[in-house]
């Protein structure tokens, strides 16, 4: 399997953990492993790392050179990251990949280059041509799946535009990943908006009005959805093989608590296979050599479909 690397930002540990992961797959016959990023940063942090030969690379031409300074936060990088990902982009629509892994990004990098950005799925959509209400998150790690049916957003927003079916859109996108990754049909438990699932609407009725109808919905079409059940109780239980949180922190305090810095990132509901590290770009260690690549790593396996 063809895997571009996107570097993520190029002021963060992105170019050092993308080197350390294409060299750990250098000599898998199963996963050939492509950089995607400015050439002349993916050189230096060779250089850096004490390697004889860079590994295989597309050089993106996206950061101006004077921007790239490792440790440093800088709009010129955030514009760079994006323009990372478009090229890997490309690379999948040409057939000359056939997945992608983002490394971490600055959000706030991105953003103050004038681009509107709260994450990679929403610029995977973008790329795509998805609706942005159709791209959602799925955090992986240690067998724990959850996707995430809102994600970075106020949880007044979020619960204004929870509906019925944006549940049913979310837990359909499960089933076609799950389809695409040669997986069988997952169960699939549903968190409740408020505790409790809102206790028969002792403690609200945004559970009668949203989740309990998309999930008997999705029964009637012959999905394997159980809930909606409060997610402590359900997770609990783990008696499902994926999960669906209806806001961020419902999702990835569980996720992060487990594995705090190895998890992993899959947009789903898009037309082409993308994940990213769940961690960020760590300035304060950027361009010394000691970050750990293990995220990456773990995340081109799940793309590959490796156990």
């Amino acid at each position: 399997m063809r895997i571009a690397i996107a570097l993520g930002d190029p002021n963060g540990i992105g170019p050092e953990v993308a080197i350390k992961a294409a060299q750990h797959f250098a000599r898998d016959p199963r996963i050939k492993p492509l950089l995607v990023g400015d050439g002349f940063v993916i050189e230096d942090t060779a250089n850096r790392l004490g390697l004889d030969a860079t590994p295989p690379f597309v050089d993106a031409e996206a950061l101006d050179p004077t921007g790239y300074a490792p440790g440093t936060l800088d709009p010129r990088a955030g514009k760079a990251t994006v323009g990372y990902v478009e090229t890997a982009a490309r690379l999948v629509r040409e057939g000359k990949a056939d997945a992608i892994v983002g490394c971490p990004h600055s959000e706030t990098a991105v953003n103050r280059a004038g681009i509107a950005f709260s994450g990679y799925p929403g610029l995977v959509a973008d790329l795509t041509g998805t609706p942005r209400e159709r791209a959602f998150m799925m955090l992986t790690a240690k067998g724990l799946k959850i996707v995430h049916a809102t994600l970075h957003e106020s949880v007044s927003a979020a619960l204004a535009r929870l509906s019925p079916e944006l549940v049913i859109a979310a837990v359909e996108a499960i089933v076609a990943t799950a389809e695409r990754l040669g997986e069988k049909p997952p169960i699939i438990g549903v968190f409740g908006i408020n505790p409790h699932a809102g206790e028969d609407g002792l403690f609200g009725d945004d559970d009668e009005r949203i989740t309990k109808p998309a999930v008997a919905e999705l029964r009637k079409r012959g999905i394997a959805a159980d809930g909606p059940i409060g997610g402590d109780l359900l997770l609990s239980h783990r008696k499902h093989d994926v999960y669906l949180a209806m806001f961020h922190d419902q999702g990835h305090i569980p996720i992060k608590l487990i594995s705090p810095l190895r998890a992993s990132a899959m947009t789903i509901g898009v037309p082409l296979l993308f994940a990213s590290v769940a961690h960020g770009c760590a300035f304060d260690i950027a361009g010394k050599g000691v970050a750990d690549p293990t995220g990456v790593i773990e995340t081109i396996e799940l793309l590959a479909g490796k156990p």
